[in-house]
């Protein structure tokens, strides 16, 4: 594959629109000198804590009961490691001959040893059955587990062990639960009302392709039907042995859980170990018994939150998050992406998740350089371009003259500044829009999904740089055989998105259908990423060639915005106005009304040279009957307007010198290179820094 130029090579063809000098610096020494918080719709900074108090969250959207409406039993009182102890004890008692039972210390992360303390410990099922009848129950579930754990098979039918009547219906039920919580391996069954307590064959077929203490536990989490909770069985490397597993639950319990396959967070390069993760449907309830409000608040969970992210990729914290919450990527929803190399604060909404439950991986997530705050309960997710604009804190250090320069680096950094505070800056789409690969650019993999080549597309995705890592090894070893579960070894844990494309194509293979397949690992959102920034880089080249044709005039033909305070990316065509000869000679417009379309199917283009270029561009790359579709993604493209220049806002700046140099040498270039410059802006949404800073400072970031 042709090597493509350097980002930074392309981005030095862009052009100015002031004529001052500039200076020399450098942006982004760390994380921490390069701040973005986003402003929401009611122009508030989002890393501001709200002042609801958390504790109002659960009074919102409370974690409902393990037994709605019935009476709570002493098991709702014991702690959870508790309750685990004291239940895995009373199957210890009943396993003391099985050779696979894990003994007390082997499992003290998920039981406590419970072993050790069962006898202080409340048995559950005292409130109800007296000593005598608690005694033959106990001797019965001992009689059944020893029979399976002997391989004797139960001759003729199944042994059953009756209860006796239970007139009252709470009670009744209250003790259903309670002896399948402390007994999982046996079933009850009512008849009239006769609590039946039978072997539960479901739990046995389970134990021949599970340990015994995740069948126990996986039956207690189904029966305790706890909503938006999760039950994760061990780690497995052995993909057929998966495709049992599931299989065996959906074909079981399908009705009432789904299951999911995610990497183990504890990646090892040499083993590839996957946990499969269980949750109750969304419509497993009985709706019919509830009111409407009632079953949409169930079926319309979402969380809000705050994310803090340092250094990391954004895509890679919503993996992260997605994994430790059980769901999938396409269950956050956000309203712009963010810079890596930066520390940054944005609104997210989750699907499926409640507050409590976000809030209890808060811990975990420190370690990834993540933290979320503000956590509350939201009606609806959110929408790309739903926030107002970014605030931008930002330190330049190491600031100098530009080459060849004289002039005083204090009135060059004021008189630049003032500059473009005046004048605005050409709001290109910025670098991070196309990746910083020397070989492949997000835009071309746009591009080749848009003429409906996904393979090309899978391939230019996996296309290593020249560098000898993990993950270009991986990508180089992926390029040369096809191998997708090879490569899945190979490929590092944390590239959340290539190990989900890598597992689609291991399923669905390297053909067309496969590939499309593959796409679909990736949320709408993300697939529509690699369209819009072929879009981007077309307007990015059509803004240019504007500027050089016909400067900073407003001419016939060209497109100008008739409203004042509007989104670019909502403007509707209605507000786009096509200048008329006699508006150019009147100069009616200004060029800062100037709009460019952003390539999709209910554009229109200017009626001049640009609109031209526009249809010579789109047949160069085979789109001229591109319809801005692909219905195999499900993308729809429609397109928008976009001002080809913006104006920072609520700007300030300081220069500070750096006090770390003890000596400083006569003469003001080797004073002034000890500066530092504090700037701190907003801008508009879809506006990028880097790019204002470019024209500030007058060279690439």
């Amino acid at each position: 594959m042709e090597e493509d130029t350097d980002y930074r090579i392309r981005f030095s063809s862009l052009c100015f629109i002031n004529d001052h000098v500039g200076f020399h610096g450098t942006v982004k020494s760390s994380p921490s000198d390069f701040i973005v918080i986003e402003i929401d719709e009611q122009g508030q900074l989002v890393n501001k804590t709200i002042d609801e108090p958390v504790c109002e969250i659960s009074e919102i959207q409370p974690e409902p009961n393990n037994f709605p409406k019935k009476p709570k039993l002493d098991l709702q009182n014991l702690s959870s490691e508790d309750r685990s102890s004291q239940e895995v004890n009373t199957l210890a008692r009943c396993s003391d001959n099985d050779p696979n039972h894990q003994s007390g210390s082997e499992k003290e992360d998920t039981v406590n040893n419970g072993t050790s303390k069962c006898e202080e410990k409340a048995d559950v099922l005292s409130p109800f059955l007296d000593e005598k009848m608690n005694e033959l129950l106990n001797r019965f579930a001992c009689d059944i587990k020893e029979k399976w754990l002997s391989k004797t098979e139960l001759n003729g039918p199944s042994p059953e062990f009756s209860i006796g009547r239970i007139h009252d219906k709470n009670q009744r039920a209250s003790l259903h639960s309670a002896i399948r919580q402390k007994f999982p391996f046996l079933m009850t069954v009512g008849k009239n009302s006769d609590i039946v307590v039978k072997p539960n064959l479901h739990y046995k077929e389970l134990c021949h392709l599970v340990s015994e203490e995740e069948a126990f536990e996986f039956f207690k989490y189904l029966d305790a039907k706890k909503e938006n909770s999760k039950f994760t069985f061990k780690p497995d490397g052995n993909k057929d042995h998966r495709k049992a597993v599931h299989h065996f639950i959906n074909k079981k319990f399908g009705n009432l859980v789904e299951t999911k396959s995610f990497p183990e967070l504890k990646y090892n390069a040499n083993n590839l170990n996957v946990v499969i993760t269980v949750r109750f449907r969304e419509k497993a309830h009985k709706h019919g018994k509830r009111s409407v409000l009632e079953c949409q608040k169930r079926k319309d969970t979402y969380t809000a939150f705050t994310l803090r992210k340092e250094n990391l990729e954004m895509f890679e914290a919503i993996g992260f998050l997605a994994i430790k919450l059980g769901v999938i990527p396409s269950d956050f929803s956000y309203a712009g992406l963010k810079d890596k190399k930066a520390v940054t604060y944005q609104a997210m909404v989750v699907r499926k998740v409640t507050p409590e439950r976000l809030k209890n991986i808060e811990k975990e997530i420190e370690k990834k350089r993540m933290n979320v705050f503000n956590i509350r309960s939201v009606d609806n997710s959110l929408r790309l371009g739903q926030l107002k604009g970014n605030h931008f804190d930002i330190v330049i250090r190491n600031l100098k003259n530009q080459i060849n320069d004289s002039a005083n680096l204090r009135e060059r950094i004021l008189e630049a500044i003032e500059n473009v505070k005046n004048k605005g800056f050409v709001n290109y789409y910025g670098p991070q829009r196309f990746g910083k690969g020397r070989k492949v650019h997000t835009d071309q993999i746009g591009l080749a999904l848009l003429k409906s080549e996904m393979v090309k597309a899978i391939k230019l995705f996996l296309t290593p740089e020249d560098l000898d890592d993990p993950i270009n090894r991986a990508k180089k070893y992926f390029l040369q055989t096809e191998d997708a579960k090879g490569t899945l070894l190979l490929m590092p844990e944390f590239k959340v998105r290539e190990r989900a494309l890598l597992e689609s194509l291991h399923r669905f293979g390297m053909t067309e259908e496969g590939c499309v397949q593959a796409w679909f690992s990736f949320p709408h959102s993300m697939r529509i990423f690699y369209v819009h920034a072929y879009s981007s880089k077309i307007w990015n080249e059509a803004v240019s060639y504007r500027l050089v044709t016909y400067g900073s005039r407003v001419v016939e033909g060209d497109l100008v915005c008739l409203e004042e305070d509007i989104d670019d990316e909502h403007l509707p065509n209605s507000k786009v106005h096509l200048v008329t000869e006699e508006e150019e000679s009147a100069n009616t417009y200004a060029i800062h009304q100037v709009v460019l379309p952003v390539l999709g199917y209910s554009i229109q283009y200017p009626k001049n040279k640009v609109g031209q270029w526009y249809h010579e561009i789109l047949s160069r790359d085979g789109l001229q009957t591109c319809r801005f579709k692909v219905p195999a993604l499900k993308l729809n493209v429609p397109g928008c307007y976009r001002q080809i220049l913006k104006h920072p806002y609520n700007l300030s700046y300081q220069l500070k010198e750096d006090h770390d140099i003890d000596v400083k040498t006569e003469g003001s270039h080797i004073d002034e290179a000890t500066l530092s410059l504090l700037i701190s802006f907003d801008l508009d949404s879809s506006c990028y820094a880097t790019v204002c800073l470019r024209e500030i400072m007058k060279h690439d970031v």
